[in-house]
């Protein structure tokens, strides 16, 4: 009996060990997933692509922004913060110095993440993120605005109410679990909805309004984000909640094909999330409402299509079309289901802000393949080839086919992106005739 006390002893002891690390390991695995969830290696990953060494320029209205380290790094990440600073920074936008945080970080999206969910990130950065010693530059804002101190009181003014974002009596559970993702770790508005001069997003849930993922009122590194409401032209009006759906996945379906920012979201998050987050998503987006009902149904014309298939290229334009586009794109605008997209009511191609058109004329862009759909598909760069005025007129061509009728640019729209270092930062991304060139 004396030794059979012990034993029993420490067989209880060994199991509460275990329970206890079984617990931990659910615990940062959910971490890891909510991680995925919010992106943030996107923003937090450095330029040699070390995970959340950050380092990463993100060019804003208000100058270039490097991210953070997020490693548990004790000298130069995040590796001395309890979980109260852990919290405070992403919740609140305070860091542990009490500065406050530019909002490029989005806190205010993230201000809503629930305390569970917080206590799992906080236990997956500390114990399961590799630490690495990666200092990095200041933020390039020229003062005033670099001044960090106006921030609290900025945050005062545009903090969120916790209480706009609280599910409502009745309300079906996966659309209150898609509003959570989208508007919270998702923080889906941080792009996607208008933001006002002083630099906060208009409206940061649909409760407080439609402007709420309304699309970008100024491109973000070169790109548009596009209205994700139920517009029928700009938005996602005409999209099923299955296309939506394999969208989220796999950055393709049968209407168009992600590029850009846009990007990294797909590869780096939304293809790890599970079926139901990502169909609860899809159901909230799709219960959006148009942000202007009065925007008539996209109408397809195809007066060019059979213009271009007899061999008339007359329009400005559709000459240049069909020597660098059509082979992928189709001389109907209808390019290629799931692979080369459609060019014909394509929401990007409509927007009001033609600048994500001219950027991907003038560079080109790759979707790598991810696990939904292992093929990569690459746009070639084209500013080598084609001068600002034709590039105007080709983008023109698109966006007035085949029922398209959005607005003319011009070359010197066209000047202005090419020329602006902030967006194309090395010249090489415009291609190369040079195959040499296009190696190295």
């Amino acid at each position: 009996m004396k030794n059979l006390l012990p034993a029993l002893f420490c067989g209880v002891i060994s199991f509460s060990t275990l329970a206890q690390q079984a617990n931990d390991s659910d615990l940062i695995k959910r971490g890891e997933y909510l991680a995925r969830v919010g992106d943030c290696v996107a923003c937090h990953t450095s330029k040699g692509g070390i995970p959340f060494a950050g380092g990463l320029p993100m060019v804003t209205p208000i100058g270039t922004i490097y991210s953070t380290n997020i490693t548990p790094d004790k000298d130069t990440g995040i590796g001395n913060y309890s979980f109260e600073d852990f919290d405070q920074a992403v919740r609140h936008g305070v860091r542990k110095s009490g500065e406050t945080l530019y909002p490029a970080m989005p806190y205010p999206s993230y201000a809503i993440v629930t305390e569970p969910d917080m206590r799992a990130l906080y236990a997956y950065f500390m114990q399961q993120v590799e630490p690495v010693s990666h200092a990095n530059k200041s933020s390039d804002i020229p003062w005033p605005l670099s001044m960090r101190w106006p921030l609290y009181f900025w945050r005062g003014m545009f903090a969120p109410d916790v209480k706009d974002f609280a599910a409502e009596q009745g309300e079906d559970p996966q659309l209150a679990r898609g509003r959570y993702l989208v508007e919270g770790l998702g923080h889906c508005g941080a792009c996607h909805t208008p933001r006002s001069l002083t630099m906060q997003e208009k409206v940061l849930s649909n409760k407080q309004g439609d402007d709420y993922l309304s699309g970008s009122n100024a491109p973000v590194d070169g790109w548009v984000a596009i209205n994700l409401r139920g517009d029928n032209q700009q938005g996602l009006g005409r999209w099923s909640e299955e296309q939506l759906t394999e969208f989220l996945l796999t950055g393709r379906n049968d209407k168009t094909a992600v590029f850009g920012g846009m990007t990294d979201v797909i590869v780096h998050s939304l293809q790890y999330l599970t079926a139901e987050d990502t169909t609860a998503i899809a159901r909230y987006l799709k219960s959006l409402p148009a942000k202007d009902p009065t925007q008539p149904p996209f109408t397809p014309d195809d007066t060019v299509a059979k213009a271009l298939l007899k061999g008339d290229d007359s329009k400005t334009g559709a000459a240049i079309y069909i020597d660098n586009c059509a082979a992928c794109h189709k001389t109907d605008g209808k390019g290629y289901s799931r692979f080369f997209p459609q060019l014909q009511g394509n929401s990007v191609v409509l927007t009001e802000d033609a600048t994500s058109l001219i950027h991907i004329v003038l560079t080109g862009n790759t979707l790598p393949g991810v696990q939904g759909a292992p093929s990569s598909i690459t746009m070639p760069a084209f500013g080598w080839r084609l001068n600002d005025q034709q590039v105007a007129d080709v983008v023109n061509f698109i966006r007035s086919s085949w029922g398209n009728n959005a607005s003319a640019i011009t070359a010197k729209d066209v000047a202005n992106v090419r020329e602006d270092k902030d967006v194309i930062r090395d010249p090489k991304l415009l291609g190369s005739q040079d195959v040499e060139q296009l190696l190295k």
